[in-house]
């Protein structure tokens, strides 16, 4: 194609080396906005491609009947200092040649225990009266057994007539997946768990990545027009001495591709440095496996080229003015004017939204693609927000910084825009989680008291036992019986026998282990072990929730100094002209300032509201939706810590403003 031959590219790489050391930087500029992008982007994509490949490793924990079985599988927990010890039983029909479970070289004879690294790390420290499990491990459980690298899963082979195959186990629709009644498998190639807590991480993840990618879109896209009065400018000179359309939009495209391409190639850089880093951070109870977050070539070459791609429309996208209206670009005579119809479109997102969490609210694809356009819709009524604050302040200006910032913001919006576009978004976020709420309190039982459910009939037998093993075991505890909620079994005709047990965690642990048999089937357990889940999201919702407001704020303020630095360079004719004018240099520092803190006092606020109304429909998630003390706080905090991070970058580029101002006078290209 002519518009990118040789001719095209060897003019483009000369105009960008022709630019001195303030084109150079401002391509720097350029290129770290999108390599900033590609890091983060790819450990999104990691992040929610981590999470499949763990949930695809527990399928064969949630086995699926067979008419052609082999093999007998029943799945329980039990727990040690608070922690989840899953333990699977498994035995060889008769007759039958089972194959080996994942993980495990073969299938485990009867007596054998076979156990991940961090159980076999486990019981190798505690004393024997204390270990969740009986039995000395027989070998190490493989990766492709285990969520992550510290689970804790014990694997025990059975004769097909013990009771912990044969005994029937009552699920506890309380924690999906952790009883499961014996099965008949033909394979061990199980089923994905449909319920539970593992749905909500799902759903906190597509969030959580809306949340991160739009900030960062946004970023990619504004770093092709970085500098773009400059370029266009150098553009327009072109098409007067003849340059042809196709030739001006190749330029601009072979320009976008190299800043592009060179940034996603760093980001891509960092990301796979990352990788060990990030793998540390615990997520669902454990780190990560260094290879789950690997995204692969595929994923990886398709999100540079998004990247590329994404900067390349960017700044083809801009070229309208040039092409049509080359004079008028040269001669500065044609700002940019904003379309009443940004709003209509925001408006109508929002409605959009509205309806649809009224009608189709159980469809949470649809509720999130219709989230992720009122987080992108933002970006559309943003600059028009920006012009319409420049009308108004150059119409109310008091001073001459104010006047110069009003002028600045009517003039030029868009780039107003990208200056505090990143902030804006923030406000989205931290209005977003404000309304969250998530409790990991357990509203049953008592965390020193152990339950096990029997039928009343058997009651009186089982707290005897209870008591006769206790006092073996050397333990001080008051057992008893109640109708409390805690252990599930035995129907309707049943009662919870409970151990209450005194002197902290370890005494606790070793009752465990001294009633761990009492009732085939089951395992002791507490009230706070009945919602072990979800104290574990309360954790990880917190956790994300500082993890997203950290990136999206670290990116509004990278975005910020990238903008504020580009923009000066791309005014310093203007900023050469007012200085050699007699403006003094202090006065320019204020306007500068003024632009950037008049669009975010409005913007700010309006993204916070628009963030505590997408949030409504999701608080499902978190199980409640008032904005408490704690949700103020956090948008107090956000708010200040946004400001403190804008005016900082800002202050960054003021050396480079004294720099371009202090020349005798301006220099065109």
């Amino acid at each position: 194609m002519r518009a990118l031959d040789r001719t095209t590219w060897t003019l483009t790489w000369r105009l960008t080396r022709a630019g001195g050391r303030t084109g150079l930087l401002a391509t720097g500029l350029a290129v770290a906005a999108a390599a900033i992008s590609t890091a983060l982007l790819l450990a999104c994509v990691a992040a929610n491609l981590g999470l499949n490949q763990r949930a695809d490793r527990t399928d064969w924990r949630n086995p699926v009947k067979s008419a052609a079985p082999v093999a007998v599988e029943a799945v329980g927990t039990t727990f040690t200092r608070g922690t989840p010890v899953t333990v699977v039983d498994l035995a060889q029909l008769p007759g039958k040649q089972a194959p080996a479970p994942p993980g495990m070289p073969r299938f485990p004879e009867p007596g054998e225990m076979w156990v991940s690294p961090a159980l076999a790390d486990l019981l190798h420290r505690l004393p024997t009266d204390r270990h969740p499990v009986t039995g000395t491990p027989e070998g190490t459980l493989g990766r492709a057994a285990l969520t992550h690298p510290g689970e804790l899963v014990a694997v025990v082979g059975h004769n097909p007539t013990d009771a912990a195959v044969t005994a029937p186990r009552e699920e506890d629709p309380r924690r999906p997946g952790d009883t499961i009644a014996p099965t008949r498998v033909a394979d061990f190639t199980g089923r994905p768990t449909t319920d539970g807590i593992g749905g909500q991480y799902v759903d906190l993840a597509k969030i959580a990545t809306i949340l991160v990618v739009v900030p960062l879109l946004v970023l990619g896209a504004s770093s092709a027009r970085l500098s773009v009065s400059r370029r266009d400018q150098r553009l327009a000179a072109l098409r007067l001495i003849g340059a042809a359309p196709g030739r001006i939009a190749g330029m601009t495209a072979a320009e976008a591709a190299l800043t592009g391409a060179v940034g996603a190639l760093l980001g891509a850089a960092g990301y796979a440095l990352l990788l060990p880093a990030a793998a540390q951070v615990p997520v669902a109870g454990g780190s990560w496996y260094v290879a789950d977050l690997w995204v692969g070539f595929p994923v990886l070459l398709a999100v540079l080229a998004g990247v590329v791609a994404m900067v390349v429309v960017s700044a083809l996208l801009g070229l309208r003015q040039v092409v049509v209206g080359p004079l008028g670009v040269a001669r500065r005579s044609q700002p940019p004017r904003m379309s009443f119809l940004r709003a209509l479109v925001f408006v109508g997102v929002i409605l959009g939204y509205s309806w649809f969490n009224e009608n189709k609210k159980s469809e949470v694809n649809g509720v999130l693609v219709f989230f992720a356009a009122v987080f992108l819709a933002l970006s559309v009524i943003g600059p028009w927000v920006v012009g319409v604050l420049g009308r108004i302040v150059s119409a109310k200006a008091g001073t001459p910084a104010t006047l110069l910032a009003g002028r600045r913001l009517l003039d030029d919006p868009k780039s107003g825009w990208r200056t505090v576009s990143g902030l804006t978004l923030a406000g989205f976020v931290a209005g977003f989680f404000a309304l969250f709420s998530v409790s990991g309190g357990s509203p049953w039982g008592h965390p020193d008291t152990l339950a096990v459910a029997v039928p009343k009939s058997r009651a009186a037998v089982v707290q005897e036992e209870a008591r006769h093993r206790l006092e073996r075991a050397g333990i001080t505890a008051t057992v008893g019986t109640d109708n409390d909620w805690v252990a599930v079994g035995g129907g309707e005709d049943s009662v919870q026998v409970t151990a209450t047990v005194t002197g902290g965690t370890e005494n606790l642990d070793r009752a465990r282990t001294a009633l761990a048999s009492l009732v085939p089937g089951q395992y002791p357990v507490t009230g706070t072990d009945t919602n072990w889940s979800g104290q574990l999201f309360a954790r990880d919702f917190s956790t994300s929730t500082r993890v997203v407001l950290g990136v999206t704020f670290v990116t509004a303020i990278a975005s910020a100094g990238i903008t504020a630095a580009s923009s000066v360079l791309d005014r310093r004719r203007t900023y050469g002209l007012l200085r050699l004018a007699g403006t003094p240099l202090r006065i320019l520092d204020a306007a500068r300032r003024k632009e950037t803190l008049i669009p975010v006092a409005v913007l700010a606020g309006g993204s916070v509201l628009t963030g505590l109304f997408a949030a409504a429909p999701l608080t499902v998630l978190g199980g409640a939706s008032t904005l408490d003390a704690g949700g103020i706080a956090l948008l107090v905090v956000c708010f200040g810590l946004g400001v403190a991070g804008l005016l900082g970058a800002s202050a960054l580029s003021r050396p480079l403003l004294r720099s371009v101002t202090g020349q005798t006078g301006p220099r065109p290209e």
